[in-house]
């Protein structure tokens, strides 16, 4: 009977800490555009469903479908006890300004901006790295010299995106000419595809024959209008290559899957961090695609010009211009 009970403790001890472990609710937020914007949305949903198949953990989402229901949505959330809580997107940042005070025991994390509070872990990336490596393969495919560049909602974030890209261009060709177009100064730019086509075209119309985008689900609009066009576009934060293989050059890769995939398996694992969580080309926060949709594009002049830019970029031989620093580009 004493071996039995001795048996059973040990059981208990090594079970009580996994199954503790498990005792966590994740919940998701999403931006406007929806979850299959099949850009940065669909991109965190990607991570979330990852996590949950690989550690059959469930976790809640919400959609939004306008501003004011940010700050509801996520005190509803941490209401209910979600936790750890993952938010896309930058303009969750105000909402979680005042909730996050409210809820001190609840782990949240927020992908795109910095909010300092002793419960939130702030994901951001260098899109900038990305999105010059992109521009690279952008001034190199080019055959009119001219190229585009589409943005989404007109903010310092997107800047980054801009800037890095035109950088990018000009390394590889110096006298290359970027047109550079937003959709818009309201939240309604990341779903836009009617106008992201309509952007595209006037591009076209000035000469250019590659075209990228940084527009969230506006940007569907910019890669069918350049495939309509017989030209090339570029994708942004998932992989879009297929969506019109042989079209899209390339993907600038953004992991925001990985944020948060990383975000619920830590908190799970009870190593759930805080603070500021900046992640560029060293770290594998950002990249480019290459898959059989776009493989043929690239030529093995390309790849050696955009390797090698990778590698000067880690190793600080090369730095791209990260507009967050002073909201101005050089070029």
């Amino acid at each position: 009977m004493k071996r039995m009970v001795l048996g059973l403790l040990a059981a208990t001890a090594l079970t009580v800490p996994a199954f503790a472990q498990d005792e966590i609710s994740p919940g998701l937020l999403f931006d406007l555009g929806g979850k299959f914007d099949k850009s940065f949305n669909e991109a965190s949903f990607g991570g979330a469903e990852q996590f949950k198949e690989e550690t059959g953990t469930e976790y809640v989402e919400f959609e939004i479908s306008n501003e004011a229901q940010r700050e509801q949505a996520l005190r509803r959330f941490a209401e209910d006890g979600r936790n750890p809580i993952v938010m896309a997107g930058f303009n969750w940042a105000a909402a979680l300004e005042v909730v996050a005070e409210e809820y001190p025991e609840t782990d949240f994390a927020i992908i795109d901006m910095v909010v300092d509070k002793p419960n939130v872990r702030s994901i951001v990336f260098k899109e900038q790295e990305g999105s010059y490596l992109v521009g690279i393969l952008a001034g190199m495919a080019s055959e009119s010299g001219t190229v585009g560049f589409v943005g989404g909602m007109q903010v310092p974030l997107i800047g980054k995106f801009e800037c890095g890209y035109v950088g990018g261009v000009k390394a590889a060709n110096p006298d290359a000419n970027v047109i550079r177009n937003y959709t818009g100064d309201t939240p309604a730019a990341w779903n836009d595809p009617t106008r992201g086509g309509e952007i595209t075209r006037n591009q076209v119309d000035q000469g250019a024959d590659v075209v990228y985008h940084a527009a969230g689900g506006t940007g569907v609009g910019v890669l069918q209008a350049a495939a309509d066009a017989d030209i090339l576009g570029i994708g942004v934060d998932s992989n879009q290559n297929g969506m019109h293989p042989g079209s899209v050059l390339t993907s600038m890769i953004k992991r925001v899957d990985v944020a948060v995939y990383n975000a619920f398996m830590d908190a799970k694992n009870g190593s759930f961090d805080y603070g500021i969580q900046n992640l560029g080309l060293a770290e594998d926060g950002v990249g480019y695609a290459v898959d059989e949709n776009n493989e043929e594009l690239i030529t093995d002049e390309m790849e050696a010009a955009v390797e090698k830019a990778k590698a000067d970029i880690i190793s600080g031989a090369v730095e791209v211009h990260d507009f967050m620093t002073d909201n101005a580009c050089p070029y």
